[in-house]
């Protein structure tokens, strides 16, 4: 087609486009929000935040510049859930094998959580919905710092149970239930248990979560599709919901898409 026959763009046509997908999403997010909330929500959500690094390199950002935006996208998170009633959150924040990335990023990562944690001790966000702060994990791979700050984000809001806000920090879902089988180990050595008496619900009680229920709903973003060590034991009939947006670049609607998945599947547990 010649440059004559081609049709004139009028002047100000991509603004006026942005605008027109700018409402249509909006109306889309608000259609959405609506049907989700005719529905049951997820007692229990569990996120894997994937994606940071990636979101990083496609921005141009620094790796410590993708987790502080992943941490804001948290914070984003922790409202959304509130919006919905959703009472129990726990997020996927740093593995057992995250520590072999470089010192560099485990240095800051190990800040960025010190902070936050402070952060979560004094926000009035917490103490008005009255939401309980916990890490799941072996505190050992902690530095004594993030230890603290661990310690006051948990006991500034011990007394609260509205909402159940667990962070994973140097956690693994294997470890977990190691520990658990030592622990019931110790207790048949000393006479407490027999091995007769070691059922499922014994294991879930020496486990990281043994007074949260299991998790309705896995979200990983980023476009992996795998649960990577985290809540193996608790998982078991948890449905998984995948998406190929990075964690950073998490919107409401992306959110909200998730867990009207999660509404409109039957859960079978096994039957």
């Amino acid at each position: 087609m010649s440059e004559d026959d081609a049709t004139p763009v009028k002047p100000g046509a991509p603004y006026f486009s942005h605008i027109v997908g700018d409402a249509l999403r909006d109306l889309t997010e608000k259609r959405l929000l609506e049907l989700v909330r005719e529905e049951p929500v997820p007692t229990h959500l569990a996120i894997i935040m994937d994606g940071n690094r990636r979101f990083a390199a496609a921005q141009g950002l620094s790796v410590a510049d993708g987790h502080e935006r992943g941490r804001d996208t948290l914070e984003e998170l922790l409202n959304w859930c509130l919006e919905l009633g959703i009472r129990v959150l726990t997020v996927y924040a740093f593995s057992t094998e995250n520590r072999s990335r470089s010192p560099e990023e485990v240095e800051s990562l190990m800040a960025l959580f010190d902070r936050s944690l402070r952060q979560i001790a004094v926000d009035e966000r917490v103490h008005k919905n009255q939401i309980r702060v916990r890490i799941l994990g072996n505190r050992g791979l902690l530095p004594p710092k993030l230890r603290e700050a661990v310690e006051l984000a948990e006991s500034a809001t011990a007394h609260y149970s509205a909402y159940l806000y667990n962070v994973a920090l140097g956690y693994g879902g294997r470890d977990e239930i190691l520990e658990a089988i030592r622990t019931l180990a110790r207790e048949v050595r000393d006479g407490r248990l027999t091995p007769e008496q070691i059922d499922s619900a014994a294991v879930s009680r020496h486990l990281y979560t043994a007074d949260l229920p299991d998790p309705d709903l896995i979200f990983r973003t980023s476009g992996e599709e795998r649960i990577s060590n985290f809540l193996l034991w608790q998982s078991a009939y948890s449905e998984l919901y995948f998406s190929d947006v990075m964690w950073p670049g998490l919107t409401h609607l992306d959110f909200l898409r998730a867990i009207r998945a999660y509404q409109t599947r039957r859960r079978r547990f096994g039957t």
